[in-house]
C-alpha cells in the first residue's frame, strides 16, 4: 500500500494519548503526516508528542476536552495557526466508567433495596449521573470534534473522518449497557453521517476494536501471573484467532480507510478488527 498519500496532510486525533491511538498517531507521523493530538491530559500527549518528534516527525499537542465545544474549537484554531486545516479526523477519545457497570449478569432482587453506593450494582441501582457521562463522552465526544474539525474539510473540497466503536456495536458485552449502547450508536452515526457528508466530498468509517488489552482491561481478562481470569477465559472461548489484540493489529486496516486513493468508495462502514469474536457464537 502506497504510503505517499499521509505526506503532509493534517491528521487530528482525539484521544491521542491512549494506548490505541498513540500508535496510530505514530504509525501516520512516521509516513508523513502532521499529526495533532487531542485529549484532556497535557503531559500523556507530550509525551506521544515527543517519541513522534524524536523519530523525525510532526506532532503538535492540542489539550481539550472532546465534549466541550469552547475548548475544541480553541484547539482547532491552535491546529489551523500552527498546522493548516484538518484533512483527516480519528475521532478515538471514549471510555468507560466502574460506577456504570452492574457487578451483575442478571437482574437479582436485592438490588431493588440497594443505592448507588453499594457495592453491588444491577440495573436498578446504577449511578445515573456516571452512566450520562460514559454516554455523553462516547456519542457527543464525536459528534462535537466531527462538526468542528469536519467544518474544514467541507470548506476544502474533502476529507476522511474514523470514529472508533467497538465489539459492543454488535453484541453488547454483560454489564457494560451504557458503553455498549453508546457504541452502538456510533455506528448508527457513521452510517448517517457518511450519507451526509457524501456530497461535500467527506467519507465517514469506523473500525471496531475487539479485546486489545491495556492498564484497566488488564485486571479484568488476566491474572498477575500472566494467565486469563474466569471473564478472560470466556473471551477466548469467543475469539477464534485465540489471543487478544495488539495496538499494531489496527495499523492496517486503518490506514486503508482513511486513505482516499485505495478507499475513494468506502464510506459508511464500520470494520471490526476483533480476531473474529462478533463472527463466534462461541458453540
Amino acid at each position: 500500500m502506497s504510503n505517499s498519500f499521509f505526506q503532509d496532510k493534517v491528521i487530528v486525533i482525539t484521544g491521542g494519548g491512549g494506548l490505541l491511538c498513540s500508535v496510530i498517531a505514530k504509525d501516520l507521523a512516521g509516513v508523513g503526516a502532521k499529526v495533532a493530538l487531542i485529549g484532556r491530559t497535557r503531559a500523556t500527549l507530550e509525551a506521544v508528542a515527543s517519541e513522534i518528534r524524536r523519530a523525525g516527525g510532526i506532532a503538535l499537542v492540542a489539550p481539550a476536552d472532546v465534549t466541550d465545544p469552547a475548548q475544541l474549537q480553541s484547539a482547532r484554531e491552535a491546529i489551523t495557526r500552527e498546522l493548516g486545516a484538518c484533512q483527516i479526523l480519528i475521532n478515538g477519545a471514549g471510555g468507560n466508567n466502574a460506577k456504570a457497570q452492574t457487578t451483575l449478569n442478571q437482574f437479582s432482587p436485592d438490588e431493588l433495596s440497594l443505592d448507588a453506593s453499594a457495592p453491588v450494582r444491577g440495573f436498578f441501582n446504577l449511578d445515573l449521573p456516571s452512566f450520562q457521562n460514559v454516554v455523553q463522552i462516547n456519542t457527543m465526544g464525536t459528534v462535537l470534534p466531527s462538526q468542528i474539525f469536519a467544518r474544514d474539510m467541507a470548506m476544502n473540497g474533502g476529507g476522511s473522518i474514523l470514529n472508533f466503536t467497538s465489539m459492543n456495536t454488535y453484541r453488547p458485552l454483560s454489564r457494560n449497557a451504557a458503553y455498549a449502547m453508546a457504541k452502538a450508536a456510533l455506528a448508527n452515526f457513521t452510517q448517517w453521517l457518511a450519507c451526509y457528508l457524501a456530497p461535500a466530498g467527506i467519507r465517514v468509517n469506523g473500525v471496531a476494536p475487539g479485546f486489545f488489552v491495556n492498564d484497566r482491561s488488564r485486571k479484568i481478562l488476566m491474572t498477575e501471573a500472566g494467565g486469563l481470569t474466569p471473564r478472560g477465559q470466556t473471551v477466548m472461548h469467543h475469539t477464534p484467532l485465540n489471543r487478544f489484540g495488539e495496538a499494531p493489529d489496527l495499523l492496517g486496516c486503518v490506514r486503508w480507510l482513511l486513505n482516499s486513493d485505495q478507499a475513494a468508495f468506502v464510506t459508511g462502514i464500520t470494520v471490526p478488527v476483533d480476531g473474529g469474536f462478533t463472527a463466534s457464537s462461541g458453540v
